[in-house]
């Protein structure tokens, strides 16, 4: 039986425009996606039906019928007309509800490794990935890109300077529910976004206000030795800052306090 694994790469959003709510509720946003070598990890082996399997560190509370790595299975099952199944594992390394993006990611890592298990075209999962959720169309490339509409109308972003760039990202162990972040937007349009090293996230008060702690970390980022830019990802409550270099990054990292979550890695 095929086997295979699929790492689902951490989401960063290197900046954060928000531009306007729509009738349905939902926001246009202005954004830059990036995405870390590290995260969660999807497995399949093909088999005659579909179930999945969740581990890890913040696999608690998880239920795997409710999960997007099944509902994005199931999805690209239905569109492609496959017959075979897949008994899918999830390894949660990422917080749960943090802004990096980990359901989202885990959905396309989903898509990626059964586009090659069930040998069909990838225009199966680029068709299904916007149902899912907003940000796995970007999860699914996982590479470098602008995200306007509600995040899922992607341009391609030429950004070498980001490969290889020593991050580091610290979470304080809270669940940060995006529709509450959101929830609380001024409702005011500060701009487009035009250079991700100069703009700004503008869910950062709004997620400060239901959970202080993201301040604190950023103070603390902003502090270390070597550490070049400090913004809070997505709707919190992850926050990151890029390093000169891996030395910088490590020293950082070691004195992350006990009580919050931290991964070092690097940008892809």
């Amino acid at each position: 039986m095929s086997a295979g694994v699929e790492p689902a790469y951490a989401k960063l959003n290197l900046a954060l425009h928000v531009r306007g709510r729509r009738p349905d509720g939902r926001h246009e946003i202005d954004t830059i996606f990036a995405f870390c070598e590290d995260g969660d990890r999807v497995g399949a082996q093909q088999v005659a039906a579909l179930d999945l399997t969740i581990a890890g560190p913040f696999a608690a509370g998880l239920v795997a019928d409710d999960n997007l790595v099944i509902q994005a299975a199931r999805a690209l099952q239905a569109r492609a007309g496959v017959s075979a199944g897949a008994a899918l594992h999830l390894d949660k390394y990422l917080p749960v509800a943090s802004g990096i993006g980990g359901g989202s990611a885990d959905a396309a890592a989903t898509l990626r490794l059964l586009t090659g298990l069930w040998s069909i075209d990838g225009s199966h999962a680029r068709a299904v990935a916007p149902a899912l959720g907003a940000d796995v169309p970007a999860c699914l490339a996982s590479r470098p890109c602008r995200g306007k509409g509600i995040g899922d109308e992607l341009q391609e972003a030429d950004l070498p300077e980001l490969a290889g760039k020593p991050v580091l990202l610290v979470n304080p162990r809270v669940e940060l529910p995006t529709a509450q972040v959101f929830s609380r937007w001024d409702g005011a349009d500060l701009g487009a976004l035009d250079d991700w090293r100069t703009g700004r996230n503008d869910l950062e008060a709004p997620a400060r206000a239901l959970v202080p702690q993201i301040g604190l970390i950023l103070s603390w980022l902003e502090t270390q030795p070597g550490a070049e830019l400090a913004r809070m990802s997505g709707s919190g409550a992850t926050c990151f800052g890029l390093f000169a270099d891996d030395r910088a990054r490590d020293h950082a990292a070691s004195a992350v306090p006990r009580e919050w979550w931290h991964l070092a890695t690097r940008l892809r």
